[in-house]
């Protein structure tokens, strides 16, 4: 039910974003992408806090630094060291440091508990290191508070009481360090924006133990704001415009290199698209600036022209043929019933002889319609996924031409491999070459097959040959020497149509004697 329900939401957001999308131009869609990849590190920066988390694990590191050199200095300073080590040996290391993301937030620190006597040791030591301590406030502007043994402020800022219940003076006194991010009471906002930051309200709180000789006898509390973000932005305002400055001029250079490669070469395609389709057009130049698939595009669309082209004169050629074939036996038809109808008393002899014509005509157009059907599915012929052996299809071909006075042998080199072509497709172009030579007058015929790239057959005839004026015609729809015996003039149209459809081929090659050569692709392994 649920996957229903959310099918059908999908659908319906689907569908209306179809509806209301805007029509975008493609160098629009590039910049708007290089846009927005060039401004998500700045999103990132903002909005997954990564430059802002940065700045909290500087003022923790800062904070670090100065509690322990003060720590080290109060330790050797301290009333009554013996230089002994500077921690105990149960202090537990500090951690991989505080993560904006990650670390809770505390509440504000509140004010100190009751005020308890102070040890006489830290009332000393911090009588001693409070120039100290003033000095390093003044320069870090950070809050340093010395509390004793028992959490008691002893120095820092006038104020008495103990901050013993605080999570980060507990760790100290039990001699870890500790770091945790409280909120700011007193922060006020400056900037608009600053709500975008959760540093610009928290301050880094650091406690760090003084051990002398092994013991814990006192705690740095110090504390300061994390630099904000906006803050940081500004101080870093110089550098951020020359970055900003540097990326959008590469989206600049960017930019027009992607329209000379891309954008105004499709531009330029799609003119000469819409030129050739109305008839009017040419190929254009390939822009050496476009992108090699774009200049393949190119190269595709010139073949693509000059194939339509060659397919339009076809068309043209072809129709005027077929209109001047029919036209000679449906004349001939016309007359012949003319005269009938004009002689209604002619002589039984001329009747039948004019009705012979007529038949025989008739008889003509049904072969020209049967073998225009034929052209037109072999024009039409699809690749096919056959894989034959080619002996027994020649063999049984040349079987079933052999007669007494047309002898037909049949030879190979080697035996051939399985070839990509339907058995059937190969009868045909034999047996076009077969019966063709066997009309010219041909005794006899061989049939030599060879094996390389391909499996070639040279098919070889004893007849007249072939006149000089017909060679270039031999393979053009409707062209017969023979028509007067009733030649169409489609079978070798037929032949190479239903050949060149599963990748083979034929080509009549000059020899002393009349030779074709028909070539057939090796099926893969």
């Amino acid at each position: 039910m649920y996957r229903a329900v959310i099918g059908r939401l999908a659908g319906g957001a689907k569908a209306w974003a179809k509806r209301h999308w805007p029509r975008l131009r493609l160098r629009t869609i590039l910049f708007a992408t290089l846009f927005l990849v060039a401004a998500l590190p700045g999103f990132g920066a903002v909005f997954l806090r990564v430059y802002e988390n940065a700045l909290v694990r500087r003022t923790e590191a800062e904070l670090v630094a100065q509690g322990a050199a003060l720590a080290a200095a109060a330790a050797a300073d301290w009333p009554g060291a013996r230089g002994g080590p500077l921690y105990p040996h149960r202090i537990v290391p500090p951690g991989d440091g505080i993560d904006l993301s990650l670390t809770p937030i505390l509440a504000e620190r509140p004010a100190p508990g009751a005020a308890t006597s102070i040890a006489a040791d830290a009332a000393n030591a911090a009588f001693r290191l409070a120039p100290v301590l003033r000095a390093t406030q003044m320069t870090t502007l950070a809050s340093i508070l010395l509390l004793d043994d028992k959490g008691q402020i002893v120095a820092g800022n006038g104020r008495r009481g103990g901050y013993a219940m605080l999570p980060e003076v507990a760790g100290a006194l039990r001699g870890r360090t500790t770091t945790v991010l409280r909120r700011n009471g007193s922060y006020r906002a400056v900037y608009s924006f600053e709500w975008l930051s959760r540093a610009a309200a928290i301050r880094v709180h650091h406690a760090r133990p003084i051990v002398v000789d092994g013991r814990v006898v006192g705690v740095l509390l110090l504390s300061r704001s994390a630099r904000a973000l906006f803050r940081g932005v500004y101080e870093d305002r110089g550098k951020i415009a020359i970055g900003i400055a540097a990326i959008f001029g590469l989206l600049v250079l960017l930019s027009g290199v992607i329209s000379r490669g891309i954008t105004l070469p499709i531009e330029r395609l799609g003119q000469a698209t819409r030129a050739v389709a109305g008839g009017r057009g040419s190929v254009p130049d390939v822009p050496p600036t476009a992108a090699i698939e774009i200049q393949g595009l190119y190269a595709d669309f010139a073949a693509m022209t000059a194939a339509i082209e060659r397919r339009s004169r076809y068309l043209r050629d072809f129709a005027y043929a077929v209109s001047h074939e029919f036209k000679t036996p449906l004349a001939g038809i016309r007359g012949a019933i003319e005269l009938l109808q004009d002689h209604p008393d002619m002589a039984a002899g001329d009747r039948h002889r004019f009705l012979a014509n007529a038949d025989a005509d008739a008889g003509r157009l049904a072969l020209l319609v049967t073998r225009l059907l034929e052209l037109a599915r072999a024009d039409m012929a699809v690749p096919a996924d056959d894989a034959v052996d080619p002996v027994p299809v020649v063999a049984r071909t040349a079987d079933a031409y052999r007669a007494e006075g047309f002898a037909i042998a049949v030879a190979w080199t080697v035996p051939p491999p399985r070839v990509a072509l339907p058995a059937a497709t190969i009868e045909n172009a034999l047996a076009t070459l077969f019966d063709n030579a066997r009309q010219a007058g041909a005794r006899s015929m061989r049939v030599a097959g060879s094996v390389g790239e391909r499996v070639a057959l040279h098919v070889t005839d004893d007849g007249l040959g072939i006149a000089a004026g017909d060679r270039l015609r031999l393979f053009e729809p409707f062209f017969t020497t023979r028509r007067t015996d009733g030649g169409t003039g489609l079978g070798l149209a037929i032949a190479r149509s239903l050949l060149e459809a599963g990748g083979g081929t034929i080509a009549w090659v000059e020899a002393a004697e009349t030779t074709f050569v028909v070539t057939l692709p090796v099926a893969a392994p």
